[in-house]
């Protein structure tokens, strides 16, 4: 039979899962630029501006979609500005496929920067632990400092630049898939601790002697 606990940690299992899923989903698709940057070295500004855009739209409307459907503020607020930041830079860069190498670079340092400054605010305002806490920390100034690059030598070498869009790219997916692996386990802690009985005192309370 099913107990309160069990129906509490359920609900929370519920609305943090939501959350995981999201910030796991973004992960994936992560790595997955990184790895195909990676692959394909030779890769057009067009048929990057092409992946990137889809990339940045798709986990842009997971995200906001993602965030009608959780109660937690903090959840529900970081949600919608990731989301709303991939949908920009999404439709941004797919509805001017003829942008140029320059532009495109500027572009993908922006959307770091904002990312970046996501990623530390949320380290601070969702359930996470100390590791995970630590790890979107992390992910949050790799990303910033991967945009700082980009403003300051936009003309390096093609090679160079691919080569820092997948490091980006992995270094934050593994980043969020880390942590989304890890919330519903947190979660599941902080709901077993709110709704658990308390615990009992002493066995046997000691009788005064006489």
């Amino acid at each position: 039979m099913e107990t309160f606990f069990d129906r509490a940690a359920n609900i929370s299992r519920t609305q943090v899962t939501k959350m995981r899923w999201a910030l796991g989903l973004h992960g994936l698709a992560s790595v997955a630029l990184g790895v195909m940057i990676l692959a394909w070295p030779g890769i057009s500004v067009y048929a990057l501006t092409i992946v990137f855009g889809v990339y940045s739209l798709a986990t842009g409307i997971v995200e906001f979609s993602t965030a009608f459907t959780t109660d937690g503020k903090e959840e529900r607020g970081w949600l919608i500005l990731m989301g709303l930041l991939g949908i920009g830079v999404g439709v941004l860069v797919l509805a001017w496929p003829g942008i140029s190498a320059l532009a495109l670079l500027y572009v993908i340092g922006a959307y770091a920067v904002g990312l970046g400054i996501l990623c530390i605010g949320a380290s601070f305002q969702l359930p996470l632990n100390g590791r995970e806490t630590t790890s979107m920390v992390l992910t949050g100034l790799v990303s910033i400092a991967f945009g700082i690059v980009i403003f300051a030598k936009p003309g390096a070498g093609a090679l160079a630049v691919l080569g820092l869009i997948a490091a980006f790219a992995l270094v934050t997916g593994v980043s969020e898939l880390v942590v989304a692996i890890d919330g519903e386990k947190l979660l599941e802690r902080k709901a077993k601790k709110a709704f658990s009985p308390p615990s009992t005192q002493a066995k046997r309370t000691p009788q005064p002697s006489h």
